[in-house]
């Protein structure tokens, strides 16, 4: 299993949308940018990824995993632009805010910190443990 972070914007997309869903899930669409799509073509049925709300909260508030391996995104006919669909797993007790991750040496070398505009990145293991302790959640 791999891991992953997927960024959104609460007003566009949040967590209580994701949750929403259910077990269906739902594409994560929209993506334009290469690096991002390509981390999505890597993704494989199963694999978990931190929920992370940008813009004004800047924090990591839940776990999703992949239900669905890349495909066409459906909200483009331009061909160069695949997507995953994920599930919401479980919340987070406590959100692990950016200015957590970026003060806690464990997660200095995140792509979280060092490239905070790239909306789908991996997560190493260690990220992994490391965030899911500071929420008050179950490491996968």
């Amino acid at each position: 299993m791999r891991y992953w972070l997927f960024k959104s914007e609460p007003s566009t997309w949040g967590w209580q949308d994701q949750i929403d869903k259910g077990e269906s899930g739902e594409e994560w669409d929209g993506v334009r940018n290469y690096q991002a799509r390509n981390f999505m073509r890597e993704m494989k049925l199963g694999d978990r990824g931190f929920f992370y709300h940008s813009q004004k909260e800047k924090s990591v508030v839940g776990i999703v995993e992949v239900c669905a391996e890349a495909h066409p995104d459906s909200t483009t006919e331009d061909d160069r632009w695949d997507c995953v669909d994920i599930k919401a797993v479980r919340g987070f007790t406590q959100p692990v805010t950016l200015d957590q991750i970026k003060t806690d040496p464990q997660l200095e070398e995140m792509i979280l910190v060092k490239n905070s505009r790239l909306s789908v990145q991996p997560v190493t293991r260690e990220e992994w443990v490391t965030i899911c302790a500071l929420g008050q959640t179950e490491a996968d």
